[in-house]
């Protein structure tokens, strides 16, 4: 059946990766239900993805509030709608208040998945893509990053993923018919080229992009740059930034993948672009895409950060046909678009 018969639900749908991948999925042709309970989004957004996908589309997407935690929520989407597939971006993701309040992440991204797929299995809906990350390998012993090396994860986020992983591994071995692809991201960046969709976290941002957004507006002072004596060209840390409209068809690939292999077992894949950028790397990108200077403020490092994480995307290419289009200037240029006409994200100055 083509992809317009075929039912997805999207769970944490209107967080930011959430937003972009629904409206990719509209575009490719298929139904989409959200699940989201606005822990770290707002109804603003999904309205947004229906502006962008016009009226036809837009009748293909349903919306719902609710809790993965809650198995009375889940009873009712499911026992309403045929699901063909989950894809699973639902969980807490700030590293910080992880260490801070590990049980908080416990309870959300572990409890809310082993309920997911309890009422997966009870309405026969066994095909998944989880939204995994590249926290699960920790402090890696060499780069790139490759799916087969060993797992580590360095923070209780990082565990929640890692975790995860492990149960959809067991889950898989136990029942054959389960297809499930782990999508490990690297750093999330950019925003939708219109300028309407992008990312808007609640409280002081915990990445380094929403973080210079905010700087470049004027919502904050200056950009704390997080250890600058690491072993790199200038002192600070490297990592692989991707677009978030790269990421939204590398889900779209998964699925793809998901349908058309009965082999695929449970998989990993990497979705990253292979290419280190430093901080520094990317505040002056930044600069140049916006036209604003950036204060930076150097700081101490953060414990369990690692010195450089980039991605071997080899895997996603041969096996997926995927591959990440767009660089750091265009990350740039599409996240200054949507922080200049959404200056306080999606509401209006507070």
């Amino acid at each position: 059946m083509g992809s317009s018969e075929k039912n997805i639900l999207v769970t944490g749908g209107a967080g930011f990766i959430g937003t972009h991948t629904v409206l990719q999925l509209l575009k490719e042709g298929f139904k989409v239900s959200i699940i989201d309970n606005l822990d770290n989004s707002v109804v603003e957004a999904v309205d947004r993805v229906k502006e962008l996908a016009g009226p036809e589309l837009s009748k293909k997407m349903q919306f719902h509030v609710g809790d993965l935690r809650s198995k009375a929520d889940l009873e009712k989407l499911f026992s309403g709608t045929k699901f063909d597939a989950v894809i699973h971006f639902a969980g807490l993701k700030a590293v910080g208040e992880s260490v801070a309040n590990p049980r908080r992440y416990f309870d959300n991204n572990l409890i809310g998945t082993i309920n997911l797929c309890e009422v997966m299995v009870k309405y026969n809906c066994k095909q998944m893509v989880f939204s995994s990350s590249a926290t699960v390998y920790g402090q890696p012993d060499k780069i790139p990053c490759v799916e087969d090396f060993e797992l580590k994860a360095m923070n209780p986020y990082g565990r929640t993923k890692l975790f995860l992983e492990e149960i959809f591994r067991d889950i898989q071995k136990a029942e054959p018919d389960w297809r499930i692809i782990l999508l490990r991201y690297f750093n999330p960046v950019g925003a939708h080229e219109s300028g309407k969709l992008g990312e808007d976290p609640k409280g002081i941002p915990n990445n380094l992009m929403p973080y210079i957004q905010q700087v470049a507006v004027g919502r904050l002072p200056e950009l704390n740059v997080y250890g600058h004596d690491y072993p790199t060209t200038d002192g600070s840390a490297i990592r692989d930034y991707i677009h978030v409209m790269d990421l939204a068809d590398g889900h779209i690939a998964a699925l793809r993948k998901i349908f058309e292999d009965p082999n695929i077992g449970c998989t990993a894949y990497n979705l990253g672009t292979g290419c280190g950028t430093s901080v520094l790397e990317m505040v002056t990108a930044f600069e140049k895409a916006s036209g604003k200077k950036i204060p930076v403020k150097l700081c101490l490092r953060r414990p369990g950060d690692a010195t450089a994480v980039y991605a071997s995307t080899k895997k996603a290419e041969k096996e997926l046909g995927w591959k990440a289009k767009y660089g750091v200037e265009e990350m740039c240029r599409d996240q200054w678009k949507w922080a200049s006409n959404n200056p306080w994200g999606y509401r209006s100055k507070p």
